[in-house]
């Protein structure tokens, strides 16, 4: 793995602790800042489950996945190499993602969240968006890698 992992994976993980340690160092749990009012707030509170509160209380569960995930990135390192530039900086931003959010579950036992979009009823973190934002590019760019290929195939059967 070169630095298309390294440098994004590094840069959302060292981005999510920074902002993290500036909300929790400005900010009290559960108060709520409006930046755009009636759109989105830096409401600062504790998330002890997954993406969105899922499985809250499961924090074990987390941490067991979340080095599950950072384990298969040094296990299938040369597999990850060898994919496009683009494809990497997602599993970089997906794996920094992963290991921010770790670290807040091995250190203080939850995951701290902030971002709130009122339009949504969820409030987030800079790690849970590069995963779910990267994981989603990573799917679109298999796709059409799927469809490239197939269209390859399709063309050479019919010459």
């Amino acid at each position: 793995m070169g630095w298309r992992v390294w440098i994004p994976l590094g840069a959302i993980f060292i981005a999510d602790r920074a902002a993290k340690y500036w909300v929790r160092g400005h900010m009290d749990i559960g108060e709520s800042v409006s930046i755009i009012p009636n759109f989105f707030h830096l409401t600062y509170i504790m998330n002890p489950g997954a993406a969105f509160g899922f499985l809250s209380g499961q924090g074990w569960l987390f941490v067991v996945t979340g080095l599950l995930a950072l384990g298969a990135l040094i296990v299938f390192r040369r597999r990850v190499a060898a994919l496009p530039a683009a494809a990497q900086c997602c599993v970089g931003l997906i794996a920094g993602g992963a290991l921010g959010n770790l670290f807040d579950r091995l250190t203080l036992g939850e995951v701290v969240d902030f971002l709130d979009f009122k339009i949504w009823s969820y409030i987030f973190n800079l790690a849970d968006s590069a995963i779910v934002v990267s994981g989603i590019l990573l799917c679109a760019l298999i796709l059409r890698e799927d469809r490239a290929a197939l269209k390859a195939k399709e063309n050479d059967e019919g010459k």
